[in-house]
């Protein structure tokens, strides 16, 4: 007698057997693979570096500007450049030696010998102002000097009227007028260099 078959397609029933058996047998592949291995299986952490923002530096810069003279000329400022130290140390001696007059510190032929050193010590200085002075081409520089000749005429004219003031028979009046006159033409000398180099070194 033929058995009768109620299902139509007996495949169907296998079809979910054969799909369960492989996936358990890929479950248990991977955990025998991580055991096996001692493997951890952990999430992998990118560390993201963001870039660091640095501002700008800025550079200083010092802009310098370069006048390049002519060597006369330099030759030229660097003498009257001596000559002002010169007329200081000039002007500081006639002070300490009227002070010390002033002081009762020296006799009166002390203090006329040092005054009369002042003399010889101006006049010295007027020759040393005087020569070579500037390079004739310029006529700036030249002029300038003619006004230093004439102050430095000045002083030695002082020099000579501290002298008389010291051995006048007033009370002191016409060395002291001497004095004042004499400071004020160093003081003119020496701010006319500074003038001078001045206008001649700037840009």
């Amino acid at each position: 007698m033929e058995t009768f078959n109620e299902d139509p397609k007996p495949g169907r029933l296998v079809l979910p057997l054969v799909l369960i058996g492989m996936i358990a047998t890929t479950y248990t592949f991977i955990n025998r693979v991580a055991t096996n291995n001692n493997l951890e299986l952990e999430p992998v952490m990118e560390e993201v570096i963001e870039p660091i923002e640095t501002e700008p530096v800025e550079e200083e810069t010092t802009t310098t500007t370069t006048t390049t003279l002519p060597d006369e000329v330099v030759t030229y400022l660097e003498e009257i450049s001596s000559e002002k130290i010169q007329s200081i140390d000039l002007a500081t001696k006639v002070l300490e030696a009227n002070d010390r007059w002033d002081n009762e510190e020296v006799t009166y032929q002390e203090a006329k010998d040092e005054f009369a050193s002042f003399i010889e010590d101006a006049e010295q200085f007027v020759s040393t102002v005087n020569e070579p002075g500037p390079p004739s081409t310029f006529a700036g520089l030249v002029k300038s000097h003619e006004e230093l000749k004439a102050l430095v005429q000045l002083i030695y004219a002082d020099s000579q009227e501290l002298l008389e003031g010291l051995t006048s028979s007033d009370t002191g009046e016409r060395r002291a007028a001497a004095l004042e006159s004499f400071n004020n033409n160093i003081n003119q000398f020496q701010q006319k260099i500074e003038e001078i180099v001045a206008t001649n070194t700037s840009s």
